[in-house]
């Protein structure tokens, strides 16, 4: 027990950790003044609670006594005196004013949400993308350091982290000042009881206290698997969600492989693990259930039964023990809050470990990042010095390679797949932590079409303009890049929306990348096996339109074959070597 509850002092660490960037930003006097009008509306909510309760003794006490004139006054009349007592507003006017107060807590309450969410997400993303972390942490090898579903973390958790956090926290606090507004209360109007011998004051809230650390106890011996099983579920449904997205992804590839059955079995494989887990939460729930349940059943009618020999003693009135059964619950409720929320405690402890995991991995992989290779200042060629590159692994690609390429010279690099030639234009391109070194990038600007194009979400004209915006490019550039390369055909879609990476074929695709080259014009463009999936005669119209549209531009490209008259370079067992075998040195 003593490590669970240290596991949620954990947590609540963690989760101070989570908040508090937002709580010392630029916008913290708005998030203050918020959460300020919050805690305040709902202490006064607990106020009317207290005055409840007095307005319940004075009306059950003029139904005893039968005064019918105190009665319908106390209900309708906006203020009203009582033998002597403080004045009382009608149930009426205290109704209305709490469902006002009520109202605007929670509107105020949503508010501050949705602008902590959104200044969260926007770090979140922000820092995710800022250093690459998003790549370096990709590459991680072990199993364990890997942050699984990142997409969840930011869209998911940070949701939850801001809901469950706000209505936890203020919970909290309304039952502290709950605690200490209706404890004086009770041990007033509750008495003495003589036990044994010995007489106890205000024996109700030693009977509230004692029932609730009974409660708190069993809860927490029952529910303490809940963080654990919780935590699992989270990442079992993300994974299942991702295995779905990955067959709307790639429709074509399934289909032509027929590979629905093998993905029919990987999604039912997911979904049991997703199955199996949430049945052992249902069962450590259903036995969490029975106990909490009950304790809060018993909780309603405990009061009677332990304030009945008071009543009929004459010590206390209906009123009174109509009182007493409304404050008991509160007393009692704001000293059992542990057991109260405990499921809900499970869910935030689960969420507040996967943020906190994934900001320390963001930072780590912002460490990394700043690894590897040494990038020095832009020279008039591409020269390496003393260039080794490994795996996450550590298992090396290229060691101690020297290189000076000159500009204006048409470069290609072959060597056996695994080699690690698109390693190496990672490295160029200042991406790859692992390794050392330095590398003199060329001045000018430099572009790089991995093996795989990418297409942002958009039109057509975005995809050809990336990462520019669509303004950037005109429409006659772009349908000019597309007719240079065989694309004529999609010119009238320039400014449809669609997922290209499904609707185009892959030697489409390729072609769309390349159109990217031709409306950028950079001085060195770096492509990776970026006509693969071209025949002879299409592969040699692009390589025209290249050479004709881009005569000002170094071309490095990574190729299984002869470059046909262009340098070219060979990188196999960790060595970077001229074609003729020679070691190219500086």
């Amino acid at each position: 027990m003593r490590e669970r509850i240290s596991n949620f002092i954990t947590g609540f660490g963690e989760a101070w950790t989570l908040a508090k960037p937002y709580f010392s930003s630029e916008e913290r006097w708005g998030a203050f003044l918020l959460l300020g009008a919050i805690i305040a509306l709902n202490l006064i909510m607990v106020g009317m609670n207290v005055v409840l309760t007095y307005w319940q003794n004075l009306f059950f006490n003029a139904i005893q006594t039968y005064d019918a004139t105190a009665a319908w006054h106390l209900l309708f009349l906006p203020l009203i005196y009582s033998k002597g007592h403080l004045a009382m507003a009608g149930l009426s006017e205290l109704l209305v004013l709490y469902i006002i107060i009520a109202v605007y807590a929670f509107y105020l309450n949503q508010m501050l949400q949705i602008k902590w969410r959104q200044w969260l997400t926007t770090h979140y993303v922000e820092n995710w993308l800022s250093d690459r972390a998003y790549y370096t942490i990709s590459l991680s090898h072990d199993p364990g350091a890997v942050i699984d579903n990142p997409d969840q973390r930011i869209s998911e958790d940070l949701r939850d982290f801001t809901t469950n956090t706000l209505s936890l926290g203020l919970d909290f606090i309304s039952n502290v000042v709950t605690l200490f507004s209706f404890i004086f209360v009770l041990y007033a109007i509750s008495g003495s009881i003589t036990l044994f011998g010995v007489t106890i004051n205000g024996y109700m809230v030693w009977v509230a206290l004692l029932y609730s650390i009974f409660g708190t106890i069993i809860t927490q011996l029952i529910g303490r698997k809940l963080v654990a099983l919780s935590f699992s579920q989270q990442r079992l449904e993300a994974n299942f969600r991702y295995s779905l997205m990955r067959v709307r992804e790639n429709p074509e590839a399934i289909a032509l492989s027929r590979g629905e059955w093998d993905e029919q079995a990987t999604l039912g494989e997911r979904f049991q693990a997703v199955r199996d887990n949430f049945w052992a939460i249902m069962r450590r729930t259903k036995l969490l259930n029975f106990f909490t349940i009950g304790f809060t059943q018993v909780a309603n009618y405990f009061p009677f039964i332990a304030a009945m020999p008071q009543y009929f003693a004459r010590k206390i009135t209906l009123g009174g023990l109509t009182q007493i059964s409304s404050v008991f619950p509160q007393v009692q409720g704001a000293l059992s809050w542990f057991v109260n929320v405990y499921a809900q405690l499970v869910v935030w402890r689960a969420t507040v470990s996967r943020l906190y995991g994934f900001r320390e991995a963001m930072e780590a992989a912002r460490l990394a990042a700043a690894g590897g290779p040494r990038l020095g200042e832009p020279g008039a060629a591409l020269m390496l010095h003393g260039l080794t590159l490994t795996l996450p692994s550590g298992r090396k690609l290229l060691e101690n390679a020297s290189l000076s390429l000159p500009p204006g010279e048409k470069i290609t690099v072959t060597g056996p797949s695994g080699a690690g030639k698109s390693t190496l234009f990672r490295a160029i391109a200042g991406i790859w932590p692992f390794g050392e070194g330095r590398i003199t990038p060329p001045s000018g600007s430099l572009l790089f079409l991995p093996q795989k194009p990418y297409f942002p979400l958009g039109s057509l004209k975005r995809s050809i303009a990336y990462p520019a915006t669509e303004d950037a490019v005109s429409d006659e550039a772009a349908v000019d890049a597309l007719t240079a390369l065989g694309l004529g055909h999609l010119a009238p879609r320039l400014h449809d929306t669609a997922n290209w990476g499904l609707q185009l074929s892959g030697g489409e695709q390729q072609r769309l990348a390349l159109a990217r080259a031709l409306v950028a014009a950079p001085d060195w463009l770096f492509l990776d096996e970026a006509t693969s999936a071209l025949d002879p005669p299409l592969a040699a119209q692009v390589q025209a339109a290249l050479a004709k549209h881009l005569p000002n531009t170094t071309i490095v490209a990574i190729s299984h074959h002869d470059g046909g008259g262009a340098r070219r370079l060979h990188l196999a067992n960790g060595a970077l070597a001229e074609a003729a075998g020679a070691t190219a040195r500086a």
